[in-house]
């Protein structure tokens, strides 16, 4: 596993963020729809508390830092930095549909954190690509 000199690992590992059939093909299929050709991956982060917990979401970035984690995949890469890793570290993202709608929900999310579990569609829940 490369490492930076910092000492943190830049390969995700599935132990580090799963994901789920569902959440790659999901995934896939959205990142194949950008027509944006400077956009290289799909982050995954973290905002911040409030009265309702850690949100976790996904967009479309086009910018790698050195403080990135990557995990590749087949048609795209995901990026989260080594902060927001520590609150990722053993989710498993997976993407349901339900009569109320689809998303990509944040399972095992660490109760400690407070987190709200699901990347909300519209923006305010922690943003998304879905």
């Amino acid at each position: 596993m490369a490492q930076t000199a910092n000492g943190f690992a830049l390969e995700l590992q599935e132990t580090d963020l799963a994901l789920t059939a569902a959440a790659r093909e999901k995934m896939l299929e959205l990142f194949s729809q950008v027509e944006d050709d400077d956009l290289k991956a799909i982050r995954v982060f973290v905002s911040g508390g409030g009265c309702g917990g850690m949100g976790y979401g996904m967009t479309f970035t086009d910018a790698r830092s050195e403080y990135d984690c990557v995990r590749k995949e087949q048609g795209f890469e995901v990026f989260v930095d080594a902060v927001a890793l520590n609150f990722l570290r053993g989710v498993e993202i997976d993407y349901v549909e339900r009569p109320t709608g689809a998303s990509f929900v944040f399972n095992n999310a660490f109760a400690i954190t407070g987190g709200s579990g699901t990347c909300g569609a519209c923006g305010s829940a922690g943003g998304g690509c879905g």
